[in-house]
């Protein structure tokens, strides 16, 4: 190999080192900035679905784009409370896979409903430094008041992720602390994944009451049953 050919493979050796170095220094972007970039993206994807009359692949939509920001394990121990502590390792997996089931179809069918409002995020309120932050966004809507949607986030290892959704207030982690409990004093740990898994089921299915009303539970705050 010539002189020239040796010098010019080893600048591009430290110049790729230098974009890679780069790279890794290049801060991660801040919650409420993930937020808004991911609640755009996702409701552009509508929209655009909409104008052209295809149908949204939503099971697809979500799996790539809104549940790797989401901690399904932490918001499942938030919504068994006191009750995560009876269940095994194999059994919080399993519960944090059936959770992760209904909250995602029920957030995405909020967004699939509320395509076409805008949505306004407010400037973060948080210390330097601080880990874990509510990100507060307002969704204009005509003719009636605008409606709160707010996501409370801690930063880890793999950046920032939701650990609770409150739309109006209402926790939509929460919102199924009561029944959960329910199940588990009736049927135990195996007995309350038996009712998610039934329920995914039925949501599935298109056949469930409780599907159809799962939206207006998040929404309004109503009593929601696993």
């Amino acid at each position: 190999m010539s002189r020239f050919f040796r010098l010019l493979a080893g600048l591009t050796f430290v110049f790729t080192l230098s974009v890679a170095s780069a790279q890794l220094r290049a801060p991660m972007p801040g919650p409420d900035a993930l937020m808004s970039a991911l609640t755009t993206d996702v409701m552009a994807t509508l929209r655009e679905d909409k104008a052209a009359g295809r149908k949204t692949d939503l099971a697809q939509l979500v799996e790539a784009r809104i549940v790797p920001v989401f901690d399904f394990p932490r918001m499942t121990s938030l919504a068994l409370a006191r009750n995560w502590r009876l269940a095994s390792a194999e059994q919080r997996t399993v519960l944090a896979a059936q959770f992760q089931l209904l909250l995602v179809r029920t957030y995405s069918q909020v967004l699939l409903e509320f395509r076409d409002q805008a949505i306004d995020y407010k400037p973060l309120r948080a210390a330097p430094g601080e880990n874990e932050v509510t990100v507060r966004s307002t969704m204009r809507r005509s003719g009636v008041e605008p409606l709160t949607i707010d996501y409370d986030m801690a930063e880890g290892p793999a950046g920032w992720k939701v650990f609770d959704v409150k739309v109006a207030g209402v926790s939509l982690v929460l919102a199924y602390r009561d029944s959960f409990a329910q199940a588990v004093r009736s049927g135990g740990i195996d007995g309350l994944i038996k009712a998610l898994e039934e329920r995914n089921r039925q949501n599935l299915s298109g056949s469930s009451e409780a599907a159809k009303l799962a939206p207006v539970l998040m929404i309004y705050g109503g009593s929601a049953k696993p």
